[in-house]
């Protein structure tokens, strides 16, 4: 596996634990929590690749997700 693939392999994992979060801490469909997150500022940032975010826990990226959707 390159770097490019273990990256988008880390980003996809990181997306489908920080659904599992919203989901349970939200009480919503994995759907809506999905749309959620990608609609989100915090995904944007794991998305891109330089931001080096994706390297980060998936409870990591949740509190910077959490912050965000109270604002």
């Amino acid at each position: 596996m390159d770097k490019a693939d273990t990256s988008d392999w880390l980003i996809d994992s990181l997306t489908k634990e920080i659904a599992a979060f919203i989901v349970e801490d939200e009480k919503i469909e994995y759907d809506e929590a999905l749309r959620k997150l990608y609609n989100s500022k915090i995904f944007e940032k794991l998305a891109d690749k330089d931001t080096g975010l994706y390297r980060e826990g998936a409870a990591y990226v949740y509190q910077y997700y959490l912050k965000e959707d109270k604002r």
